[in-house]
């Protein structure tokens, strides 16, 4: 497998992991007794402090309630996934290790919230996993893209395969050789991954870059997608606001962006 990266500015791993939190629906949990996957139970407060709110009655309620001193020794797994349709959509896996222990606040008797109190906190990305300091996680803010992420992606990918072929313009046309499809896989505030796949199934992944991060979330209606952040245009030109992206999405794409310099490894 070959892959490329545009030189740009990249969150760090613990963004990386806020991000993978906030935007992820599902998990994983694995205790000393029982494996559970949980849909829609967890939240992520301003400090990154995970909370599960499980029914009074299940399992893991149980669990939890009898285990000696209340402290239930779990490790909670998150994996993210790419939004488009495309080959090993697993981007990252995010694996948090620490104590479940009933929240000082509980809501209602019918849901036991449980606080994760973190060990250690680990993301694996490209085969390579590396841990994340605590504090650096607790200071940590969640991209500013990472919710509105799998609409803008599917957006982009169903609807603009024009704005989509003028973005690997970005690219270096050498990585672009025998290209089968060319597919958005990542969006944050540093700019738009693309991934380019190949008949014989190898993989180029490339990243334009943004000349200054995203501040807020796009805005994304049945017509097109309010670009986030300018493109930078060519030598010389004045940059392209979110004004013209607009514009350029419900037009074809006709704006050309300065091709970003790329390096090629296998």
């Amino acid at each position: 497998m070959a892959i490329a990266f545009v030189q740009a500015a990249y969150p760090t791993n613990a963004e990386r992991i806020r991000s993978v939190l906030a935007r992820s629906d599902s998990l994983s949990l694995t205790t000393d007794g029982n494996c559970y996957d949980l849909i829609s139970m967890h939240t992520v407060d301003s400090s990154g402090t995970l909370r599960l709110h499980v029914p009074s009655d299940s399992l893991l309620a149980d669990e939890a309630a009898f285990t000696p001193r209340g402290i239930l020794a779990s490790l909670v797994e998150f994996t993210d996934l790419a939004p488009t349709a495309v080959r090993d959509r697993v981007r990252a896996r995010v694996s948090l290790a620490g104590f479940l222990t009933p929240a000082e606040i509980q809501d209602t008797p019918e849901v036991l919230v449980l606080r994760l109190d973190l060990a250690r906190a680990a993301i694996e990305r490209d085969g390579t996993t590396v841990g994340v300091d605590l504090d650096e996680l607790a200071a940590a803010q969640t991209d500013p893209l990472a919710i509105e992420e799998t609409a803008l992606l599917t957006h982009l990918d169903r609807d603009h395969s024009d704005v989509i072929a003028q973005l690997g313009r970005l690219v270096d046309r050498n990585v672009l050789q025998d290209v089968v499809h060319l597919r958005p896989i990542a969006l944050d505030r540093h700019g738009l991954t693309l991934r380019c796949e190949y008949a014989r199934g190898a993989r180029t992944s490339g990243s334009p870059s943004t000349p200054r991060p995203a501040a807020q979330p796009t805005s994304v209606n049945g017509s097109h997608t309010s670009w986030p952040w300018p493109v930078a245009a060519p030598v010389g030109a004045a940059p392209i606001t979110g004004e013209q992206i607009d514009h350029c999405l419900r037009q074809g794409a006709r704006h050309m962006c300065r091709r970003a310099i790329s390096s090629r490894s296998s």
